[in-house]
């Protein structure tokens, strides 16, 4: 597994949104716009399902998903596997998490899942010469 250093956990979390990227069993790629997530530790995030339909079925069909953001000049992009609660402790704490930012918004939001990403690599996305390596 790769780990995130403290500034990729700071860019992280700075950004409103990241972009989920997934892929049907036959390749067909879908992206979509995120922004119910957080860091669970150094090589796991969690990202709360509120909305995902495609990419929902494709995460369940195949589990290897991409995920980018980037703040300024600065971006990363981590690889890796998924997996979805939809009962349990941790999906508890997403739908309590979820129904508490709805209420802030004046918009209600009900999570459906929670989706644990384990990141096994982390690309460098910002521009110049290291856009695209392997950093972890």
């Amino acid at each position: 597994m790769a780990k995130m250093t403290e500034r990729i956990k700071g860019t992280f979390e700075k950004v409103e949104n990241v972009i989920l990227a997934t892929a049907t069993k036959d390749g067909v790629p879908n992206a979509v716009p995120i922004g119910a997530k957080k860091i669970i530790d150094d090589e796991t995030i969690l990202i709360s399902d509120q909305f995902l339909n495609k990419t929902l079925n494709n995460m369940k069909d195949n589990p290897q998903v991409a995920v980018t953001f980037w703040s300024g000049f600065e971006g990363y992009q981590f690889k890796g596997t998924i997996t979805i609660e939809t009962s349990g402790e941790r999906f508890e704490e997403t739908a309590k998490w979820i129904d508490e930012m709805g209420k802030a918004m004046n918009f209600p939001l009900k999570s459906k899942g929670a989706v644990i990403m384990k990141i096994s690599e982390i690309y460098g996305v910002s521009p110049g010469p290291g856009a695209g390596k392997k950093i972890a």
